[in-house]
Order: C-alpha cells, then structure tokens, then sequence
C-alpha cells in the first residue's frame, strides 16, 4: 500500500475558499498601497546566504532555511569539519542559497543593485512568502505571507506618520476595528540602556525586554542576567517595567529619567512629535499607544518602531510591525540611504478575520449561475449562454456530462450556486431557459434571445 502523503510541518494547503479569502485580504491591503502612492516589485525566493545572515540578530539568524548546494556538496567540505560534526563550519561551505526570512533585507538588496533605476524617494510594496525554521503553532507557520510596504530615500517624521494611517486604514477597509498600533522608539531604548550603564549590551537587552508580554517581568530579568547585563543595571531599569498612563505621561516619565542622555531625549522628542501629529489627523480603525518594552529584536532598526496589536478579546500574536532603519542598505555598500516600512502579516489577519466572523459571505460563491447539462444539443444551447453570462462578468460554468439531474443540482448545492439554469429539449424547442432560485425555490423563465434581462437582475 502506497505511503499516505503529508507536507512539511508548519506549512499549509489552501482550499479555494481560503484562497478567495486570503485574495480577498491582499486586495484591500494592496489597494490602501496604492492609494497611499506605493509601486509593487517582487524578489527571488531565494537569496544567497551572506545577504541574509547576520541581518536578523542572533536567534533571527538560526531560523533561516538554508538551500543546499546542488550536486555533490560534499566533496567541497572541509574533510575536518565533516569528521567534528561542524555544522556551524560546515553550513557556508554547503550551502551558499537560502529562503528569504523577510522582505525588508530583500528589498535593501534590490534597491542597492537597482540604484540607478530608481526615482527616490522610492515607495514600494511587495506581497510574497517568507520562511522561517520557527516552531509551529496557531498563528506562526514556516511558511506565510507578507505585505510590506517601504519607502527609502526620505527622512522626516512625515513617512512615519503616513505607515500609521496606513496601517489605520487597511484595517478600517477590512472591517477590523479596535487595533491597537504599539510605538516605541530604538533611541528610547537605546538610552535606557546607556542611563542605566549597559550600554555597550544593547542588543542584549532589547532582545530580552522585547519578551516581556510572553514571559514576564522576572523571566525577562533572568534572561537579562544570562545575557551578561548586571544585577545593577537591571535594578535601575525598573522604572521602566512601571510607566503607566497616557503616551504623554509616560514620554514626560522617560524624559526625565533619560535627562542625561541625549539619544535618548532624541527619540522621546520625534515620538512626542508623532503621538501629537496623530492626534490630530485622527484615525479611523486603530488606536496608538506607547509600549516601551516594544524592541521587536531585530538589529537593523534604528528609530521608531511599530507592532500592531489585534482588537481585545482576541488571541493572536502581533499582526503587523515594522520601523526605520536609517543604515540598513549600507550593509551593502549604499550608505546615507534613510528607510522605513511596515509588515502586515497576512495569516494572522486571516485568522483574526476569521475568528470575528468579518470575511464576506459572497466570498464562498465561486459561481453565479450554474447550467445543467441535458445532452449535447441542449448542452450546445447553454454553453452559448454561459458565455454571454461571462461576457458580462458573471461567474457561470456547465456541467461537463448529461449525468442525473440529482447529482448535478446536488453538485450546484454544494458549490453553494444561486441560480441553476435547465435548458431541457422543451425550453429548447420554445428558445427559452428555465432558472431556479436555489435559496427560494422560485423559478422563471428567460427567452435565450433576452439572456440580458437575467444577467441584469443578477447585477442589479
């Protein structure tokens, strides 16, 4: 007996329906894209391996897939290294390709190699799937979408106030209220980190705080203490793990205990700046708020920084981040180059959709009109009207074979079609086609010459 399939673990098949639904979700995002002035562009799934290590910190870095060589990659390893079980050595010499983890490293790629094509500022979105060697679990996935939208080449707090009514009204276009957009700041943290004299572990201590909603206040403390940073600086830290209020209070907080460091009044005075511009723009669907315990661990932003929260009651990691990053396409020999962007991340919208029951029910038709086949020369007949019916932009199919008229309607019901159409030898003779509400039973009757009195009650 053949072995039953199965696909790698923390990947997914898609069903037609989650496939409108999903289609459904890219729509609305790329048309706020557009509107908001962004240019689509795609990338390779694959990217060689120096590209992308070393872009997403340490435990970034581990969970990139990594493309083997092709043909004999082994006859190019290190002898040594094959006998100590080195996969830390051996892993450059075997495999030079890997699957993007993101799209913003990606990006900073093809903005260096296409420089002299680009018109800067250059605002770009990209939507396509990324992979990480995560562990799985409801809402992370090995392989999921992305929607990204970037803008380099322009500096000013102006960009980062545009991805916050971006992020406002995508969501608002998808129904979703109630979210709740996190900003925080990498001078802020960066501050911090000098004013309480661990400076020099920044990293450290970014990656640590950034857990603070899974693990908790003490956990977060021992991580930090594993990772080096003292007993005593994390006791100074405390104030920051007891800010409370309004985004005003707690920015008034920071500034005082940041008094003597000038990165980090740096960023208490552009966040204050964009809190205050927001305000008075006003948002729609989404609620803005300062989390400084926000770091989202990743080494390449360097000013503020965004995590979108889902609505209250709703169990779901974040559903879209992102941030500037003033020097990211220097790593690649392009510097003075200023960035920032935003992520949607599309699976967890779809489940965040799904779960409050916001997804459109038009989106589980994938037929508007079905027609029952008869035989050939009534099957002639109504395949002239399923064109007609298409030319009009009416999703309209026949059914391929005269099979029994009780699997072909118990077919239409499943496919969950309005509207069946019979052309039988009568309706034939007469020029006519007989059309069957599903939902009410009700039936009536079209000449085939006036197919488009039918059509226009479809699209009335």
């Amino acid at each position: 007996m053949a072995q039953k399939p199965s696909i790698p673990k923390g990947t997914r098949d898609f069903s037609p329906v989650e496939v409108a639904r999903r289609n459904y979700i890219i729509s609305r995002i790329r048309e706020q894209f557009e509107r908001f002035g962004f240019q689509p562009i795609e990338t390779p799934a694959m990217e060689n391996t120096d590209t992308l290590m070393g872009k997403y910190g340490e435990e970034g870095d581990r969970l990139i897939f990594k493309v083997l060589n092709s043909g004999d990659f082994l006859s190019k390893a290190d002898p040594a290294l094959l006998d100590a079980r080195d996969a830390g050595g051996l892993a450059p010499q075997i495999s030079e390709k890997a699957l993007r983890y993101d799209l913003t490293v990606p990006f900073a790629r093809y903005v260096v190699m296409h420089q002299n094509e680009i018109e800067f500022p250059f605002k770009r979105y990209q939507v396509q799937p990324v992979w990480r060697a995560d562990r799985p679990q409801r809402g992370r996935f090995r392989e999921f979408y992305q929607c990204d939208a970037d803008v380099v080449g322009a500096s000013g707090l102006v960009q980062e106030l545009e991805f916050v009514q971006l992020y406002d009204q995508a969501f608002h276009s998808l129904g979703l209220h109630g979210v709740t957009i996190k900003i925080n700041h990498r001078k802020i943290l960066s501050g911090i980190a000098e004013v309480i004299g661990a400076g020099e572990k920044l990293t450290e201590f970014t990656v640590a705080l950034d857990k603070l909603d899974k693990i908790g206040r003490e956990k977060v403390e021992q991580e930090m203490e594993g990772r080096g940073i003292s007993r005593g600086s994390i006791e100074r830290a405390a104030p920051l793990f007891e800010l409370s209020g309004s985004p005003a209070e707690k920015l008034g907080a920071l500034r005082t205990l940041l008094s003597e460091s000038q990165v980090g009044l740096e960023g208490v005075a552009e966040l204050e700046a964009l809190f205050e511009q927001t305000h008075e723009l006003g948002l729609s669907a989404a609620a803005v708020a300062l989390d400084i315990t926000l770091a989202r661990g990743l080494n390449y932003y360097t000013g503020a920084i965004f995590e979108v929260a889902a609505p209250e009651g709703v169990q779901m990691g974040s559903i879209g981040g992102g941030g500037r990053y003033d020097d990211l396409t220097s790593i690649f020999g392009l510097k003075d180059m200023s960035g920032v962007g935003i992520s949607f991340g599309l699976d967890r919208i779809y489940l965040v959709l799904e779960q409050l029951g916001l997804f459109p029910e038009t989106l589980e038709r994938s037929l508007d009109v079905f027609c029952v086949n008869f035989g050939d020369a009534e099957a002639r007949a109504a395949l002239r009207l399923v064109m007609q019916l298409r030319s009009r932009g009416l999703k309209a199919d026949l059914y391929p074979s005269p099979a029994k008229l009780q699997k072909q309607f118990k077919y239409a019901d499943k496919r969950g079609v309005p509207f069946v159409v019979s052309i039988g030898e009568e309706e034939l003779k007469a020029g006519q086609f007989m059309v069957k509400d599903m939902r009410s039973g009700e039936q009536h009757q079209y000449a085939l010459n006036a197919w488009t009195t039918f059509a226009d009650r479809l699209q009335a």
